[in-house]
């Protein structure tokens, strides 16, 4: 049986239309006979058998990417995973995840982009045969998209990255944008506002948290250290204009009984109140984007800071991370 000569031209291009390794490309057309699309499906096959191999196998490296449209008025951020920080820091593998974001930008869910078109074969069997290409398993981990009269975007060092959506195209709107998905991706908010949260959940957080602060101060009062302050609430959603007047008569009664004269209480009850305020509003803080400390001016909130432009409101917000 006459052996196929295979040409570097033919190696080239397969690898390039494959991305695997010369000398399995040149296997892959001894194999198939030099038949190039029977060669790619070898690789595929080949690929199949790694992935199922490694289904196991926790994705749990990779890069997160962003990609916006030239209006910027829509964007998603996606996560290509892999099993190593050796492969996610890759430059090819890299690549891959800005090609799969160029695609996934079309779309508006993971199931629609994983069926996508990816030069002749679908997303998903694209990340398959890649898979046996660099011999880790591959996954779509992340799936965001948002859309907004104004969309902008954060990637910290490959790892979280953040999507915002505004209400208006404002004056320096690049500039807000970019702080605000900072934010996102820096503090973790996973609601815009505490209006956002049922009550029931704040009900539930409240006696955990409660809960764990008087377990510590136990400890704290055993080795004669200051006890750590327990709250009533720990979200703006549970003050009522009735606790804020409970709250504001307390701080009266503080000031007597410390002796303060009535003339200054004006003086001395607006910093109180900010700090009962503070002090019972620690999951607002925590979850939601608008209810932060700005990371960039930490006598602001984040929604204080956004008011700083105008007439704009932030609509959405999305982050990804690896892991």
């Amino acid at each position: 049986m006459e052996t196929v000569k295979i040409s570097a031209a033919d190696v080239k291009k397969l690898r390039e239309a494959t991305g695997a390794g010369m000398m399995d490309c040149k296997k892959a057309l001894v194999e198939a006979g030099g038949d190039f699309d029977q060669a790619i499906d070898i690789l595929r096959k080949k690929g199949q058998k790694i992935a199922a191999k490694r289904a196991d196998r926790e994705s749990t490296e990779g890069v997160a990417v962003t990609k916006l449209n030239d209006a910027k008025t829509e964007g998603v951020a996606i996560v290509l995973a892999c099993e190593t920080d050796f492969v996610g820091k890759n430059e090819k593998f890299v690549a891959l995840a800005g090609e799969f974001a160029d695609i996934a930008l079309n779309y508006n869910t993971k199931e629609e982009f994983l069926a996508a078109d990816f030069g002749g074969m679908t997303v998903a069997d694209k990340l398959v045969e890649q898979t046996g290409v660099i011999g880790e398993k591959l996954d779509i981990t992340s799936f965001e998209r948002i859309e907004a009269a104004y969309v902008g975007a954060y990637t910290h060092i490959g790892k979280i990255a953040a999507l915002v959506g505004l209400s208006a195209a404002v004056e320096n709107v690049e500039e807000l944008a970019k702080d605000l998905a900072m934010q996102v991706a820096s503090m973790g908010a996973t609601t815009l506002s505490y209006k956002d949260f049922d009550p029931a959940y704040v009900a539930s957080e409240t006696e955990a948290r409660i809960a764990a602060i008087e377990k510590d101060n136990e400890e704290l009062a055993r080795l004669g250290k200051t006890l750590k302050n327990v709250p009533q609430y720990i979200s703006m959603s549970q003050i009522t204009d009735e606790v804020l007047a409970q709250a504001e008569a307390d701080a009266k009664a503080e000031l007597a009984a410390e002796g303060k004269p009535e003339k200054i209480w004006d003086r001395i009850l607006p910093g109180k109140l900010d700090r009962f305020l503070s002090d019972n509003t620690t999951l607002d803080k925590e979850q939601c984007l608008l209810d932060q400390t700005f990371i960039k001016d930490e006598k602001k909130s984040v929604a204080e800071y956004v008011k700083t432009y105008g007439d704009v409101e932030v609509t959405s917000f999305k982050r990804v991370t690896l892991g």
